[in-house]
């Protein structure tokens, strides 16, 4: 069985391959479609965030079903897991968004 800080770890960089790979490849089809690529690029990184979260934990049906077992039970723990969870899935998204801003050179648009 994973451990928690295993399990923290592990959404971490899954959120963050979520974010990376997915701005990559698509400035690749910028590229072919011949649109800037950097512009898709921010854009998409703005776009992917939400769904890297939600890649990174595994969905969102069982988070919502373990937070609802854990407030209606009193399994407080269990609460605190799944919040931690999201967090370290905020953090890795975050953290490829800023990597992506860095690759970009600071190009807002």
């Amino acid at each position: 069985m994973e451990s928690f800080e295993n399990k923290i770890v592990l959404i971490f960089f899954t959120a963050l391959g979520v974010m990376l790979g997915s701005v990559l490849v698509g400035s690749l089809s910028a590229v072919l479609v011949r649109e800037p690529p950097v512009a898709v690029m921010l854009k998409l990184a703005r776009d992917m965030k939400i769904w890297a979260i939600a890649a990174a934990i595994g969905g969102t049906f069982s988070t919502f079903e373990i937070l609802e077992s854990g407030l209606f039970s009193g399994e407080v723990r269990a609460v605190i897991k799944q919040v931690l969870y999201i967090i370290s899935a905020l953090a890795g998204t975050q953290a490829g968004y800023y990597l992506i801003l860095a690759l970009c050179e600071g190009k807002f648009k």
